[in-house]
C-alpha cells in the first residue's frame, strides 16, 4: 500500500486542495490519500483557526465521493502540539507494511531544516511528495548539505497554479464577495446554512 499524508488546517478545504490530492495521488501512484486535519499547528500559533469539529465536518463533505481519500483522526485524537515526526511514526504503527508519502508544498521543503528532528523524519518516510507551482524554486542541493538522503527521498509533483486559499475565501465570505466556486458544492452549502466565518 502506498499512503499519501496531506495535512493542513483546511480552513475551508477549497477546490485547489482538491486538485492537488488528486495530482499527488495519480504522479505518485497512491493507494490512499489521507487527510490530517491539524488541530493546533506549531507554526499557526498566531492565527485564529476554526473550531477543528467544523473543521473535521466540512473535509468530510469535500472528501465523502473519492473513495481514495480519507479523513485521518491521527492529529485529533492526540494532545497538541502536533509534529510530522510523530504524525508519520504513528500512522506507520496502524498501517505497518504500508508505504508513506508526506505531501508538502516547495515552501515548506525549503524550511525543512526548521521542523522538529528533520533528520528523523526524513528516515521515517517512504517519500516526500513535493507540490511544486512553477514560481517555486527547490535548491535540493544547499538542502542536501543540511540534511543527507534528502534528495533521493523527494518526487516532484507538478500541479497547477491555483491562486487559491483558505484565508482569501475566509475574508471574501466576511466582505460579503463570492466564493461559491472556490468550494465543493455540499461545502458551500454547509457555510451558508451554518453562517460560517461571517
Amino acid at each position: 500500500m502506498r499512503i499519501g499524508i496531506f495535512g493542513g488546517t483546511f480552513d475551508p478545504p477549497h477546490v485547489g486542495h482538491l486538485i492537488l490530492a488528486e495530482e499527488c495521488r495519480i504522479q505518485l501512484k497512491l493507494d490512499k490519500l489521507l487527510w490530517v486535519v491539524t488541530d493546533n499547528p506549531p507554526h499557526k500559533q498566531r492565527e485564529v483557526i476554526s473550531p477543528i469539529v467544523q473543521r473535521v465536518q466540512l473535509v468530510k463533505m469535500c472528501i465523502r465521493d473519492n473513495p481514495s481519500f480519507e479523513l485521518s483522526r491521527v492529529d485529533i485524537d492526540r494532545p497538541s502540539p502536533h509534529f510530522a515526526i510523530d504524525t508519520v511514526r504513528i500512522l506507520k504503527q496502524q498501517m505497518p507494511g504500508a508505504l508513506m508519502f508526506y505531501l508538502m508544498g516547495g515552501d515548506s521543503l525549503h524550511d525543512l531544516p526548521t521542523w522538529k528532528r528533520p533528520q528523523d523524519f526524513i528516515r521515517e518516510c517512504d517519500g516526500l511528495g513535493v507540490m511544486r507551482r512553477h514560481a517555486d524554486q527547490v535548491d535540493l542541493e544547499s538542502l542536501e548539505k543540511v540534511l543527507p538522503g534528502v534528495t533521493r527521498k523527494v518526487h516532484i509533483v507538478e500541479a497547477p497554479i491555483l491562486e487559491i486559499s483558505s484565508r482569501q475565501i475566509r475574508q471574501r465570505i466576511e466582505e460579503g464577495a463570492a466564493y461559491r466556486y472556490y468550494l465543493r458544492d455540499a461545502v458551500y452549502r454547509a457555510i451558508e446554512e451554518m453562517g460560517l466565518y461571517r
